[in-house]
């Protein structure tokens, strides 16, 4: 379903602080995308009505697929992607990273399993493993749960695994935050989510004994990672509104609120 936020004028500006905010009633900027993307895009959409007042935000959930093509036939200001654009795509279109994203690989908390390899995660998504047992599980077949394709999280996920084309999963579902309700109601269950949309409702195991963190996910020492992109049409200049969106989500104001929504910012 289509989000909408609309702005309203924050209470620090019917202060004597007042003479900070920008009005912009004719400000409007539409996103259209990752799932992934949505506490991270949703927080800088806020943000930004409270900054420029009168400003208008719409958030659509659709899929960093779907995000891109919106892009490219201008249903949209600004795509949102959660993995790189490939080449044939830069052709129309430009991606610009705003933040680095962990991919937590989560179990059911009734899983005695803590820690995997790259290895092991590829394994167990090929089929090479298939019983808990074998890396020190109940003895349980492993249910696989992922996302569909075109989903940038599932992009991600096989690309740094090395496993595109080569998992068996059991379900492919359309949203990270049906991955984990999926796997937290599945003892045998694995699945992938993002650091941003991780919940105590399922375990998050460590990936060859690094957890996923702010701090692992920017050195590089948490190794499942992508990037979250900003996409817009190549050789387009952006309405006044969606640059301004643009300037501010780079902006050194913004960087606090991305951190706050559990990714990292680009230095």
């Amino acid at each position: 379903m289509k989000k909408e936020i609309l702005g309203l004028m924050t209470a620090a500006c019917l202060s004597a602080a007042v003479s900070t905010c920008a009005f912009a009633a004719d400000y409007s900027v539409s996103t259209d995308g990752s799932t992934s993307m949505e506490k991270t895009i949703g927080s800088l959409g806020e943000a930004f009505m409270e900054k420029f007042d009168g400003a208008a935000f719409t958030y659509n959930p659709t899929g960093s697929g779907s995000g891109i093509a919106a892009a490219k036939e201008g249903r949209c200001d600004i795509g949102l992607s959660s993995r790189a654009l490939t080449d044939e795509e830069k052709q129309d279109l430009d991606g610009t990273t705003i933040a680095l994203d962990g991919i937590v690989i989560v179990v059911n908390p009734q899983n005695p399993v803590s820690d995997l390899s790259v290895q092991q995660i590829a394994d167990l998504y090929t089929g090479k493993i298939s019983n808990w047992k074998d890396i020190g599980g109940a003895d349980a077949p492993v249910v696989l749960i992922g996302r569909e394709a075109g989903s940038g999280t599932r992009d991600g996920f096989e690309t740094v695994t090395g496993t595109k084309d080569q998992c068996k999963y059991r379900q492919e579902l359309t949203a990270t935050g049906d991955v984990i309700t999926t796997v937290s109601q599945n003892p045998n269950a694995i699945g992938y989510a993002s650091l941003a949309a991780l919940s105590d409702k399922v375990k998050a195991v460590t990936v060859d004994g690094v957890t996923a963190s702010e701090e692992t996910v920017q050195d590089g020492s948490y190794k499942v990672q992508r990037p979250f992109v900003f996409v817009t049409r190549k050789g387009e200049k952006l309405s006044e509104g969606a640059q301004a969106f643009f300037d501010f989500s780079f902006s050194d104001e913004a960087k606090p609120i991305i951190i706050q929504s559990g990714v990292v910012p680009l230095n």
